[in-house]
């Protein structure tokens, strides 16, 4: 066992900081090892690759062909009759789909589902026309449109998708006809994207492919490839450069790539662009783009980012909010996007440490780093590819069932029982995401740098790696994510002038950090040639309490549960004897893990105890919502945390936090008094109905609305209910004593949606086991943009109840509720 020494290069120890290259493109760049060349043997992984395989596959598969998107390609091609059916960018979920099933090929070669890929892949290089043209939705619907409307009408976006799934199908079967196809039309992309006089210079509305473009160059090694995807780049945001007007923040269209410092707009659009960028700095060397995705990459890992890996705070738009935006029971954090800033980061990783040599990697030992970076590089900080392993277990896992039919699309950390993974969905972007991510993992877990291989992430698997001096297979053995101990066993070949040795580094998991290890990667190992090696590592997997930065308000006063790389959540009916929305750790915790090999399965669960000392049930995030659609909460309420941290605390200061957003807690510094339950707190609100993605306890939260348009907070809404009676409850935890009653309309026109400020509406109180009417001279108020209030004659009672009459036609919300 390696003990005590940490292998952390200058950039581990400074990620945040713009990386700052000595040469312009790295003389021994940083490679992954092919999927093609990692089979994955863990019980963990591989039966869900073979789930995707042997079930999601096949279910989108005939979603596809139940919804049309075959068929879109057979009638394009002229070997159907039929318009049209579907969304315009439906072709890049038939793509997805077989970029999927090419990675699935690579790991587990199958007749019957090839020959289905082969068929489609028919239909699709029928279709194309004879300039490369190739969309079947303008070939059947608007044929003289084409390239007419590049921000909205995902033809870029579409071929991206077309192009990622062409490659993986060459790497994993070597037939290039979608290859062919690929080519000739992105030859036509050139010929008509440009700098040249006649050309368009326009960008994607939804980016994407922009990174694929530096897969076909990886592949085919024609530089014209790269050129056009740092075409479209450079002149995104630049109105210097445009023939067509700036689409705006949404877009990433509002400056110049290389000015930006801020993650914001569509998350998924916004990691594809970013991962992309990322590929064309760590091809040219570009010192602007390197400084520029490294000030984005800042922005989203310190300021934007859920614990889950989780990216998109806001419904509206699918969009990021602000700094420490992070809303639990509303969270967006689309699967698409999670599956994103894995791509993004992976990127990252590659283009940072391949400009590092790993001869000039410096051992540190743990005890020697400085109080600050002991305190920081720990459970509550990420490197890129820690990141990557966030999201592998608790982003994009919990996007699909373990059954592999059903999908999530928004992934909430918080639920009242009301939403559940749908079998498909008319934007179908999520679950053909997931069947091509899912079987990329055998990518993840090796790079190379010259004569040094370097282990990333941990799965039982048998890799074979070619280095410049020979051929070194891995065996890697482990019962990952719910034991830390790790078996290597290197076998190799040299060439005839190979060197002595080559060299191995072992990441050390941010939530692995200890004396032991410290944080980064285990000093490098050296292995002769020729010779059979075992190395044995081990790291420790003790549940943590993580705490977020006091500015995330929706997490104050809470925590989260962590073991190893896996997050945890609360579930209701794990936990039917609590009070669940009010569910309290105790501050004195004797956590217990125990292996339940017939649930979710097969978990490790997490026990320990409320504040009246009853004993408690988590089990990992990515496993919620499998049973019963009951409650679930990730952040949870501890006894002795603050619910409102001053500023002027230096445990919750600025200075200590220093952009991290979470942290293990500190029972020593960071517990006090309790502060009481607020009166919101306590109050059970109660609705006649609630759209799934909205929050009925939204409406007493104490969240103030900028105005009755505000998509930035957590709302209730009833739609799509139009012109109905509906209701609205607060029931108190003890009688109150009140006389007035204020509520916020939310009302979304201009925008376009269907809600707007009631036709009237009335207020009641209980008294006993009736609903009184409130006594008032004041008007029932539907104004918008402020709140309506009505003063009424005193009364002490246990309920309020709302009672609306909405629009004919429309819907209606409500965003916040004072009573006094």
């Amino acid at each position: 066992m390696i003990k005590h020494l940490i292998c952390v290069s200058a950039l581990l120890l400074g990620f945040a900081i713009t990386v700052s290259a000595q040469d312009s493109v790295p003389k021994n760049p940083m490679k992954a090892v092919p999927f093609t060349d990692v089979k994955l043997e863990d019980t963990f992984w591989k039966p869900r690759l073979e789930t995707n395989r042997t079930v999601s596959i096949p279910h989108n598969y005939k979603w596809c062909e139940d919804t049309g998107r075959f068929d879109n390609f057979a009638k394009a091609a002229g070997l159907m009759d039929g318009e049209f059916r579907g969304i315009y960018f439906n072709d890049s979920d038939v793509y997805k789909l077989l970029e999927g099933t090419a990675y699935s090929l690579a790991a587990h070669p199958d007749p019957e589902l090839e020959a289905a890929a082969d068929k489609v892949i028919h239909w699709i290089a029928a279709a194309q026309r004879e300039n490369g043209y190739l969309n079947s939705y303008y070939t059947l619907k608007e044929p003289d449109k084409k390239w007419s409307n590049t921000p909205v009408m995902h033809e870029l976006y579409c071929l991206g998708h077309l192009t990622e799934a062409a490659v993986a199908y060459k790497q994993a079967t070597g037939k290039t006809v979608l290859l062919d196809v690929v080519e000739k039309a992105i030859d036509h992309v050139i010929d008509t994207f440009g700098y040249e006089e006649g050309k368009k210079r326009e960008v994607p509305g939804h980016e994407e492919i922009e990174l694929a473009l530096v897969k076909l160059y990886d592949l085919t090694g024609k530089e014209k490839y790269l050129t056009l995807s740092k075409f479209f780049i450079d002149i995104r945001g630049d109105q210097s450069k445009r023939t067509n007007r700036l689409q705006g923040i949404y877009q990433q269209d509002h400056k110049p790539v290389r000015e930006q410092d801020e993650v914001v707009g569509h998350a998924v659009r916004a990691m594809y662009l970013y991962a992309g960028m990322t590929d064309i700095a760590a091809k040219t060397g570009d010192e602007a783009l390197i400084h520029a995705v490294g000030k984005l990459w800042d922005s989203v890992v310190r300021h934007k980012m859920y614990i889950t890996g989780g990216i998109g705070a806001r419904h509206a738009g699918e969009a990021f909010g602000d700094d420490y935006e992070m809303p639990n029971d509303t969270a967006y954090c689309e699967t698409c996007a999670q599956i994103g800033l894995a791509l993004w980061a992976q990127r990252m990783y590659l283009m940072r440490h391949g400009r590092v040599e790993t001869e000039r990697i410096v051992e540190v030992r743990a005890e020697d780093l400085p109080p600050r970076a002991r305190r920081r590089y720990g459970p509550g900080d990420f490197t890129d590819i820690d990141i990557v392993e966030r999201v592998l277990y608790n982003g994009v896992l919990p996007g699909y069932a373990l059954e592999g039919n059903l999908f999530f699309y928004p992934n909430p950390l918080s639920s009242k029982g009301n939403y559940g993974r749908q079998p498909f969905f008319d934007c179908a972007c999520c679950p053909t995401n997931v069947v091509r991510f899912i079987p990329s993992i055998p990518g993840y877990l090796y790079a190379t740098q010259g004569n040094t291989i370097i282990v990333n992430q941990y799965i039982s698997s048998t890799a074979t790696i070619e280095l410049p001096d020979g051929v070194v297979t891995i065996k890697q053995e482990t019962d990952y994510p719910w034991d830390g101990k790790l078996k290597f066993t290197f076998e190799s070949v040299p060439n005839e002038n190979a060197a002595e040795k080559f060299a191995m580094h072992f990441r050390v998991p941010n939530w692995g950090h200890d004396q032991q290890y410290g944080f980064g990667y285990i000093a490098p190992i050296t292995v002769k040639w020729g010779e059979k090696f075992v190395q044995n590592i081990g790291f420790a997997m003790p549940v943590k309490r993580m705490v977020a930065n006091p500015k995330i308000k929706n997490d104050n006063g809470r925590v989260a549960l962590q073991r190893g790389p896996l997050v945890y959540c609360f579930e209701k009916c794990d936990n039917p004897d609590v009070d669940f929305a009010n569910l309290t750790l105790a501050k004195e915790q004797d956590f217990q893990v125990e292996w339940k090999p017939d649930l979710l399965g097969g978990v490790n669960i997490i026990k320990c105890q409320d504040v009246e000392g009853r004993e408690l049930v988590a089990i990992p995030y990515y496993a919620w919502a499998h049973r019963e659609l009951t409650g679930m909460d990730v952040w949870v309420k501890q006894d002795g945390l603050p619910r409102k941290p001053k500023a002027d605390d230096p445990v919750w200061s600025d200075t200590e936090w220093d952009g991290l957003l979470y942290r293990e807690l500190d029972p020593a510094t960071m517990f006090g008094e309790s502060d009481p339950l607020t009166m919101q707190e306590l109050t059970i609100v109660k609705a006649s109905y609630c759209y799934p993605n909205d929050s009925v306890q939204a409406v007493f939260d104490g969240l103030e609305p900028k105005n009755s348009n505000d998509h930035d907070l957590p709302r209730l809404t009833w739609w799509n209910h139009l012109g109905t009676n509906e209701w609205l409850e607060l029931h108190f935890d003890s009688p109150q004593q009140l006389s007035t009653f204020r509520v916020y309309w939310f009302d979304d026109e201009p925008r376009g949606g269907g809600c707007r400020i009631p036709a009237s509406w009335s207020l009641s109180y209980r008294d006993g086991d009736k609903w009184v009417p409130v006594k008032t001279d004041d008007a029932f108020g539907v104004v918008k943009d402020r709140y309506n209030t009505v003063k009424f004659d005193s009364v002490e009672t246990p309920s309020l109840r709302l009672d609306v009459k909405l629009q004919p036609g429309v819907s209606g919300g409500v965003l916040e509720i004072q009573v006094e």
